[in-house]
């Protein structure tokens, strides 16, 4: 068995697990409509990974995605539509995040599962009462057997206390509940040398072994998707997070939700990205440079 091989059947017993999943991956790209079966799919895959032993966090896009489609606002880049203001960006946001809640209850419900809402925003991680109180609930509702399902509080986040992308609010979270696994499910397959639906010649990259300036700077701020706010640039925003903390990450396609499960047993799947806990980093002091740099 090669080392690749080894390290792949290791993530058959991670213990703790955070599931980012996107707005495109929840949604009909034809109609911007909710895609129920494929997120009836996705809450199979994670109640079954909790009837595994493991403790499950999904982080989930989709509030305003949701809540605009709701209210028939057209999504930004689509034929005569125009962007939304932040005032209707947060109002869809507070109308789509009960919907979204109201499905996730109903879903996870099918499988007897108890959910929880859990909303942050940069505040939750830089300031030192409310990283802990964040903390704690999460332990708490995990000891309870609860799945919190996890997103960026739109409704009130303006530029100066926005995360801006789950990508980054996975690994953040990832992090905070010192979880040893960290599922990205994307629009592409995983990281490639270049962008592959500009460059056929791209090739794709199974492992990072340590995440150096050279992989990082594949991370090219491109993605697939007009629903969206992350790219592979966020990406790897997200791997240097997670591996630092400890936590193995996996880039993986979301078009087959059964990818949770073969990732969970090993099968090469995706990228992954092997963690190398770095006891020095510090969490709030990286949000908070992330978010001085993106100004």
């Amino acid at each position: 068995m090669d080392t690749t091989s080894k390290e792949r059947e290791a993530l058959k017993h991670k213990k703790r697990v955070v599931v980012k999943i996107g707005s495109s991956s929840l949604q009909h790209s034809e109609t911007g409509g909710m895609d129920y079966v494929r997120m009836e799919r996705l809450v199979r895959e994670l109640c079954d990974m909790k009837n595994r032993g493991m403790d499950v966090i999904l982080v989930s896009s989709g509030a305003i995605a949701a809540g605009r489609n709701t209210m028939h606002l057209k999504p930004k880049g689509s034929g005569g539509s125009v962007a939304l203001t932040m005032a209707e960006k947060q109002a869809c946001s507070a109308i789509g995040q009960a919907r979204l809640m109201e499905i996730y209850q109903k879903l996870f419900g099918e499988y007897n599962q108890i959910t929880a809402q859990i909303l942050m925003t940069k505040n939750t991680i830089v300031d030192d009462m409310n990283r802990v109180n964040a903390t704690n609930t999460f332990a708490e509702l995990m000891e309870m057997g609860v799945i919190p399902v996890v997103n960026e509080n739109d409704t009130i986040a303006t530029y100066e206390i926005e995360i801006g992308d789950n990508d980054t609010l996975s690994a953040i979270v990832a992090a905070m509940v010192g979880a040893d696994l960290l599922i990205l499910l994307s629009d592409i397959d995983g990281l490639y040398t270049d962008d592959p639906r500009t460059n056929p010649d791209a090739e794709f990259i199974s492992q990072v072994n340590e995440l150096t300036e050279e992989y990082l700077s594949m991370g090219k701020a491109s993605t697939g998707s007009n629903v969206g706010t992350g790219g592979m640039n966020t990406k790897m925003i997200a791997a240097r997070i997670a591996t630092k903390s400890g936590a193995d990450m996996v880039i993986s396609n979301s078009n087959d939700l059964s990818n949770i499960h073969r990732i969970i047993d090993g099968e090469q799947i995706g990228t992954l990205f092997l963690a190398h806990e770095d006891p020095g980093f510090d969490l709030p002091v990286f949000v908070d440079g992330l978010h001085k740099k993106k100004g």
